[in-house]
């Protein structure tokens, strides 16, 4: 459960970082108040997720999985454009991000 407790909250830190960038440097009410519900709900899961699992390896996990999202979202939605060499480079993250998932424990 630590597990995907992370990872939901991951998906949560792309949820508040792409709320953060169109916020307009937290002048819109909307993406603002999505930004800070987000950001303390992604904090939450985060702390109860590294309870369990060694605080290197859950925030190794954490800003992996939501960087690659945040990125996945930008390009999906036309934010940024496409380019191989970036997702090329997030998915060498992701693929770390997996290998210490698969590492085992101390």
């Amino acid at each position: 459960m630590p597990w995907v407790i992370l990872l939901v909250s991951a998906a949560l830190e792309a949820v508040w970082a792409t709320a953060l960038g169109r916020s307009g440097g937290l002048t819109d009410p909307t993406a603002t108040a999505t930004f800070v519900v987000a950001l303390v709900a992604s904090m939450v899961g985060l702390g109860l997720a590294v309870r369990t699992i060694p605080i290197g390896t859950g925030y190794a996990v954490w800003t992996g999985v939501g960087a690659g999202l945040t990125l996945a979202w930008a390009i999906l939605s036309g934010d940024e454009p496409f380019a191989a060499v970036t997702v090329l480079l997030i998915t060498g993250i992701i693929g770390a991000v997996v290998g210490l998932t698969l590492l085992p424990p101390d």
